[in-house]
């Protein structure tokens, strides 16, 4: 099953290449980065949870 999200900044900023994780009931089960479009896409085996996504802060430069 893939989970497709579109991220808009109210601001208008591009969140390009920005390294996301989505989380189920609090744990990493996938990973994707955001395409040009603002669009990111996950892999995931399908399952009853509550869906999160965060900035996964481990790939970005420090």
């Amino acid at each position: 099953m893939t989970i497709t999200l579109k991220l808009e900044l109210a601001s208008g900023q591009s969140l390009k290449g920005a390294p996301l994780e989505l989380l189920a009931d609090g744990k990493p089960i996938a990973r994707g980065v955001v395409d040009k479009q603002g669009l990111v896409a996950f892999a995931v085996t399908p399952a009853k949870a509550q869906l999160a996504v965060r900035v996964d802060r481990s790939i970005l430069p420090r």
